[in-house]
């Protein structure tokens, strides 16, 4: 139970659902097989074992989208719609027109659809009311609002806003490399990618290099900007921040997993144990992440 991706979101002050009322919410959406000419169907799965949709351990919660969708590669519906096509040209002597084939494709998926495999995937969202966050684990920001979407209409209020700082991503891991003197607490490691501000927009990366030669700083001084950079947070977390405050690859050390695997006798604990510690750890580093971009950025009232 270690998320790898971070999309970062803001509660208000005293926002203050219990994971109850949560609970109570979400059971009205679960997850539902797909019907037969469904393509894809969204609802609420635990989140652990067991039947609960909301994890819940020291006021912090866990939960999770499933996401159950049917697998119809383009390329054979593509393949039966143009089988239909010469069948139906060879009958009239004429290729059929756009809208025709547009109604054949419909009728070719229709045909396949109940027959279709399914697949699933879940999406978890780590809740911390206390300190206000609200982080899914995605790769990108259409995933996440994926769930942020369903997580709305089953709460039917969630004020909820993404993280802005006061400096951008780019501004402050251009200003780290060209100094080569990242913030407190964090180290720089070995990847990055800068990129040019024009149309070109002509990149350069670096992939286990070192990021403190000259070399960089050239490349920064002809107006390249930092995109994405490798950072270690205490010797504890590592991860890479891009220019959309999205924090990728994250990897909780092995310290930390250790640590959880010592706490742990059965699988039910081992799974508590990896969450709560991956909720304090992830308390502790968004403050300083934040701190490390400028403060956080207040909207005005």
């Amino acid at each position: 139970m270690w998320f790898k991706n971070l999309q970062i979101y803001r509660l208000p002050a005293g926002w203050s659902v219990t994971a109850a009322q949560i609970e109570e919410r979400l059971a009205r959406h679960p997850l539902q097989p797909c019907g037969g000419l469904d393509l894809q169907s969204r609802g609420w799965v635990p989140p652990a074992k067991g039947d609960a949709l909301v994890h819940s351990l020291n006021r912090q919660m866990l939960i999770a989208m499933g996401v159950e969708q049917k697998l119809l590669p383009a390329a054979v519906v593509n393949q039966l719609t143009q089988e239909k096509a010469d069948f139906i040209e060879a009958q009239q002597g004429y290729r059929p027109g756009r809208k025709q084939l547009r109604e054949l494709k419909e009728q070719v998926m229709s045909e396949l659809l109940p027959r279709a495999f399914c697949r699933r995937r879940a999406v978890h969202a780590w809740v911390d009311p206390l300190h206000g966050w609200l982080v899914v684990d995605a790769a990108n920001s259409a995933r996440a609002e994926e769930m942020l979407s369903l997580l709305r209409d089953s709460l039917d209020d969630l004020p909820l806003s993404l993280l802005k700082t006061r400096q951008s991503p780019v501004a402050a891991m251009t200003g780290w490399l060209a100094a080569g003197e990242p913030p407190a607490g964090f180290t720089i490691d070995r990847d990055c990618v800068l990129q040019a501000p024009s149309e070109e927009k002509s990149t350069v990366r670096y992939t286990r290099h070192t990021l403190d030669g000259e070399e960089i700083r050239r490349h920064i001084a002809d107006g390249k900007f930092a995109a994405r950079l490798a950072l270690t947070w205490n010797d504890r977390i590592s991860f890479i921040l891009n220019d959309q405050l999205q924090v990728k690859q994250v990897a909780f050390l092995d310290i930390l997993k250790e640590e959880a695997e010592s706490q742990a006798a059965t699988v039910d604990e081992q799974f508590d144990a990896d969450f709560a510690l991956m909720a304090g750890e992830l308390a502790r580093f968004l403050p300083d992440l934040v701190e490390a971009l400028g403060g956080e950025e207040q909207d005005a009232p």
